[in-house]
C-alpha cells in the first residue's frame, strides 16, 4: 500500500503545510497576507488549517511553476524573490498540499492574455503578457503533460524526503471551462480559444491523476468537484476576468466560494482517512 494511503493516527496539533500557484495562494480574495506572493488569508489552505485547529506554513506564491516549488528561486512581479517553496517544508509536516502545473501549461496566463488582447489591445500589460505567446496560445501535448506529471511526482517525493510522516494531498484545479456547450458559447472567448482552454483543463486533471497514480499521494479531484460551478454557471467558483490592472490577477482563479469548497473537500477527506 503506497505510504500516503496508509492510516495512521493524527496528532493533537496538526502541522499543515501549503505548496502551490495562485490557484492555491489566492490572488485579489480579501484579506491578503502577503501582497508580493499575492496570498490571501482566505485561500483553502487557510481556512482549512482554521477548520482543522492547525499550524499553517502557507509558502505558496502566484506565478509558481513545479520548478519553483522545487529548485528554482521565484522573482514575482513587485520584484520580491521566494527560495524554493520545498525548503520551508518542516521535517514534522502532517499534511502537505499541492497545487502547480498551470503555469507550466501556460493556463491562468494564456486566458488572462486573452482577456487582455480583447479588451485593451495596445495596453503595456497586453504587450507585455504577449511576449510569453508570441507563437500563440501553445496547445498541451504529451510531452507537456508528462513534464507536469513528473514535476507534480517530484514534489511528493521531496516533500517524503524532507518530511517522512506527512500525508501529502495532492488537489488539481478547480473548474474554469464548463463541459456545456451551450454554456461555452457564452464565455467571453472565440470558439476555437475556448477548446484550447478546455484542453488545458483536461490536461491537468490528467496530469494529477497520473501523478497521483505514479507518486501514490493522495489526490483531491477539485476539477471533479466544482463541474457545475465554472464560469457562465449560477455559482461560480471562480472570478470573471477583471479588467483593472490592480485585481486582474484574480480573473478565472478560485473566488472565496471556491477556496471554500476545496477547504471543505480537504477536511472530509482527512476526516475520512483516519475514521
Amino acid at each position: 500500500m503506497p505510504f500516503d494511503r496508509e492510516h495512521r493516527p493524527m496528532p493533537e496539533k496538526l502541522t499543515f503545510v501549503a505548496l502551490g500557484s495562485s490557484f492555491a495562494a489566492g490572488p485579489t480574495i480579501e484579506p491578503v497576507a502577503d501582497p508580493d506572493a499575492m496570498r490571501s488569508k482566505r485561500n483553502y489552505a487557510h481556512i482549512a488549517a482554521e477548520r482543522l485547529g492547525a499550524n499553517l506554513i502557507d509558502l505558496t506564491v502566484s506565478g509558481a511553476t513545479t520548478s519553483t516549488i522545487l529548485e528554482e528561486t521565484q522573482l514575482t512581479a513587485t520584484g520580491a524573490q521566494f527560495a524554493p517553496q520545498i525548503q520551508g517544508v518542516p521535517a514534522n509536516a502532517d499534511i502537505v498540499t499541492i497545487t502547480a502545473g498551470g503555469n507550466d501549461l501556460h493556463f491562468l496566463g494564456s486566458m488572462l492574455f486573452t482577456s487582455w488582447s480583447m479588451n485593451a489591445p495596445d495596453s503595456p500589460l497586453t504587450q507585455m503578457m504577449g511576449q510569453e505567446f508570441t507563437a500563440g496560445i501553445p496547445s498541451p501535448d504529451d510531452d507537456s503533460i508528462e513534464a507536469v506529471v513528473s514535476g507534480l511526482t517530484r514534489i511528493v517525493s521531496a516533500v517524503r524526503d524532507r518530511a517522512p510522516n506527512a500525508r501529502t494531498l495532492l488537489i488539481d484545479y478547480l473548474t474554469i471551462i464548463p463541459a456545456d456547450s451551450a454554456m461555452q458559447d457564452v464565455l467571453p472567448f472565440a470558439p476555437e480559444q475556448t477548446k484550447t482552454f478546455a484542453d488545458i483543463q483536461t490536461a491537468l486533471a490528467t496530469a494529477f491523476r497520473l501523478a497521483a497514480d505514479r507518486s501514490g499521494a493522495d489526490l483531491l479531484v477539485a476539477s471533479k468537484v466544482s463541474r457545475d460551478h465554472g464560469l457562465g454557471t449560477s455559482t461560480p467558483w471562480v472570478f470573471e476576468f477583471k479588467p483593472e490592472v490592480e485585481t486582474t490577477s484574480g480573473s478565472y482563479h478560485p473566488n472565496e466560494s471556491g477556496m471554500r469548497a476545496i477547504a471543505d473537500e480537504i477536511v472530509h477527506h482527512l476526516s475520512s482517512c483516519h475514521q
